[in-house]
């Protein structure tokens, strides 16, 4: 019931998807973006609003090649690019390319990507729960009880969480 979402400038990659690919879990890329705040590190080849369009899909490609058999991906951080419009252009015509599916992560309410998405017919979702921005395990079972909330009221909830060793235990005992 887990789709494994893994950062494109993780070490050992190869070894890290084949293992989730082989215990059943469906794969995504989590892209690097550029966020509001600068004070986090993005990493590598983040998506960033100074890039010209070229080194955009640059970007893009070295990201999306970096491991194989995922169907679709989603932002880390990204509050900044997902709301430029241009940069997101560029990200949802890769993906509509690449035939894959756009989790938009919803750092921002000023998201581009679901009005893009539709205008490019790429298959979209986007995050109604944080599970672990707070990673006490109280915390975690409050936003799982959220989860279940409104998979019930909609048919489905995407949680987004982090493998943090308290999300990992109350997710575990939660299934």
């Amino acid at each position: 019931p887990l789709t494994m979402a893994f950062l494109t400038y993780a070490e050992d990659l190869e070894q890290q998807t084949d293992a989730a690919r082989a215990a059943g879990h469906e794969l995504m890329v989590h892209f690097p973006m550029e966020p509001k705040d600068h004070h986090f590190d993005t990493g590598p080849n983040a998506l960033t609003n100074d890039l010209d369009d070229d080194e955009i899909r640059r970007r893009l490609r070295w990201g999306l090649e970096r491991f194989e058999g995922y169907v679709g991906f989603n932002n880390h951080m990204g509050s900044a690019f997902t709301s430029n419009e241009r940069g997101m252009a560029i990200v949802m015509e890769e993906v509509r390319r690449r035939g894959l599916l756009y989790i938009d992560s919803l750092t921002t309410s000023r998201s581009m990507a679901a009005g893009l998405a539709a205008q490019n017919g790429v298959p979209f979702a986007a995050r109604d729960i944080f599970i672990d921005n707070h990673i006490a395990p109280e915390e975690i079972a409050k936003q799982l009880a959220k989860v279940e909330t409104v998979a019930r009221r909609k048919g489905y909830a995407i949680a987004i969480g982090h493998p943090h060793t308290n999300t990992i235990k109350a997710v575990e005992a939660w299934l």
